[in-house]
Formats: C-alpha cells, sequence, structure tokens
C-alpha cells in the first residue's frame, strides 16, 4: 500500500478541528511529513527547532514504518494527536505534555465525529527486535533478554532474596550470545 500525502489530511483537520489556526492563507505554520524509515517505536511527534538567526521550524513527524501498513483512521488519530502538540504551542503560546489543554482539545475532537479517536497513547503493533543476549542468573538460573551487555548487573531477585536486596557479586549476570551469526 503507497504512502498517502499528509498535507491533504493535515488541511481536513485544521478545518474541522482547529479553526484553521494551524495555516496562513493555506500555508501550514509547520512541516507535516512521513519518517525517513527510523523511527521505529513511536508513532509520531511534534518538535519546535529553535533556529539562532533565522526563524524557528515546527514539524510534526509520522513513522512510515509503524503506519504505513494501518488503516487511514490510525494516520489521522496520529497526526490529529500531534497536531493537538503543535496547536498548544503555536496558537495558545503553552508549553505542555498532555495536560489539561491537551486532554480537553482531545476531548473535544473525539466527542465531534468518529472516523477516529485520538488518544495519549498509542496502541499500534510496534515490531520487536529479537535480543542480542541472555542474560543468565548463575544462582537461580533466571533467563532474561538483554540488547546490550550491562556491566555490573545483578538477579535483583536473588540479591533481594539472599542479601536483603544489596547487590552481590554472587548474583552477578552472566550473558550468552541470543543470535548466532553464520
Amino acid at each position: 500500500m503507497p504512502i498517502v500525502p499528509l498535507l491533504p489530511i493535515f488541511h481536513r483537520l485544521d478545518r474541522e478541528h482547529f479553526d484553521s489556526s494551524l495555516t496562513f492563507q493555506s500555508q501550514p505554520h509547520l512541516a507535516v511529513r512521513w519518517s525517513d524509515g527510523r523511527l521505529r517505536k513511536t508513532a509520531g511527534f511534534y518538535r519546535h527547532i529553535p533556529k539562532f538567526l533565522e526563524p524557528d521550524e515546527y514539524e510534526i513527524v509520522l513513522s512510515r514504518p509503524l503506519l504505513e501498513l494501518l488503516p487511514q483512521s490510525a494516520i489521522e488519530s496520529t497526526l490529529c494527536h500531534e497536531m493537538i502538540h503543535a496547536w498548544i504551542h503555536l496558537v495558545l503560546k503553552q508549553k505542555e505534555s498532555h495536560g489539561p489543554l491537551f486532554k480537553a482539545k482531545m476531548a473535544s475532537i473525539n466527542s465531534s465525529q468518529s472516523k477516529f479517536q485520538v488518544s495519549l497513547r498509542h496502541k499500534f503493533p510496534v515490531p520487536q527486535k529479537p535480543p542480542r543476549w541472555w542474560a543468565v542468573c548463575p544462582l537461580c538460573g533466571l533467563k532474561s533478554a538483554y540488547f546490550r551487555k550491562v556491566r555490573g548487573a545483578a538477579c535483583r531477585q536473588c540479591c533481594q532474596n539472599f542479601y536483603g536486596g544489596n547487590w552481590h557479586s554472587s548474583c552477578l549476570l552472566i550473558y550468552e550470545p541470543a543470535l548466532k551469526k553464520s
């Protein structure tokens, strides 16, 4: 499925839910784009890029890897979520993450339409990378997945059970490669 253009969706959502306050003479106050493929854990973000001698930049970036295979409602919900952040910052001139202004606008948008629901956190499937290491406790044999070796890490359960919650060298984790390289 090809990636849908974001700007038409942005303009429609701006008209429907933000009284066209995120545009001036049909031009958005911020850039709206798909990620280059590296954004894999979050569905999108809004950011303000301060510039020293030039005007500041603002942008909304949506995750191509997470959203391109999902229905249109997931794209609209994520874009609208990020537009709320932009609206609070650019129009209301406030600094807030998911506070009362955000929640009020989200509730207003959700109650005014039924095509999608804006939420604080997405529940989209995030592809999981397999671990690189298995950390094994020498005392209890508990095996935990790790993506990198952590020097000095000890089994929390054994430290708690045998040493009153204090770190002890007998509980140091032993790392075994999880993937065999071919």
